[in-house]
């Protein structure tokens, strides 16, 4: 049966004995995964500030509609523009890549999904008929609260996994818990990288309580969890003793 080879392996520390067939297929133009992260990233945050400086492309020259009367909106630009933010510095930063490169015809798919999602989410909370939540200031302090906490617990999650590959090595090892209280999740799901990602949507749906801000988490939900139960998969695969009661993205549930 034949198994694809790590970019890290080396065919002499293979067990093939002393005759082996190798075969190789071309795949195409690709593109080391740091400038992926870059294009993708960067896109959203310049596209939701078009709307939020109200182009007068976007929503006419009425000067009603040069600026909002609601709080909230400014805040969903900042807390958008963080998340972004901190996205791009921890590709720069944190993360580190055990494959080196995708295909190149992958990044026109992502970067509709992330730029187009970016500009329809900006548009309806920038919009001048936007209205705020239902339950005001409480409403969106709770939101911003959970906003912040996510956004630790993910960043602590890449830290802590890119420390596992701190020498360098790409071999696939078991995360654990460290001191730090944001990553005592891997006691019950193997990503919680994923996890405190969809409750950073979460909160900013319930922050700008808006439609599409509510189906983009939804997506991003359904896509983390199939990322989320193939990673734990490769590891119940790879490690015989790994901890059985961790689930995927959930905690006792999923």
């Amino acid at each position: 049966e034949g198994k694809s080879l790590r970019d890290e392996e080396i065919l002499q520390h293979l067990p093939v004995g002393t005759t082996a067939t190798l075969y190789f297929k071309d795949l195409g133009p690709q593109i080391g995964w740091t400038t992926v992260f870059l294009i993708e990233y960067t896109g959203p945050l310049f596209i939701y500030f078009l709307f939020y400086f109200r182009m007068t492309f976007v929503y006419g020259l009425d000067e009603r509609f040069t600026s909002s009367p609601h709080p909230v909106v400014n805040l969903a630009c900042v807390c958008h523009s963080f998340h972004y933010i901190k996205r791009l510095i921890e590709t720069v930063f944190v993360h580190r890549f055990s494959r080196g490169t995708m295909p190149l015809r992958n990044i026109v798919k992502n970067c509709l999904y992330y730029w187009g999602f970016a500009a329809w989410l900006a548009y309806y909370i920038n919009h001048p008929l936007y209205t705020p939540p239902s339950y005001g200031k409480k409403q969106i302090n709770f939101a911003v609260i959970m906003f912040l906490l996510c956004e630790a617990g993910n960043f602590s999650i890449h830290v802590a996994l890119s420390d596992l590959q701190r020498n360098g090595s790409k071999t696939c090892k078991i995360p654990y818990p460290t001191k730090n209280p944001f990553t005592w999740l891997f006691f019950f799901v193997s990503c919680p990288n994923y996890t405190y990602e969809v409750g950073t949507w979460i909160s900013f749906t319930i922050m700008t309580q808006c439609v599409p801000v509510g189906l983009f988490t939804l997506l991003c939900f359904i896509q983390m969890t199939i990322w989320a139960k193939d990673k734990h998969c490769t590891y119940l695969r790879e490690f015989k003793d790994y901890p059985s009661h961790r689930m995927p993205i959930i905690p006792f549930l999923l």
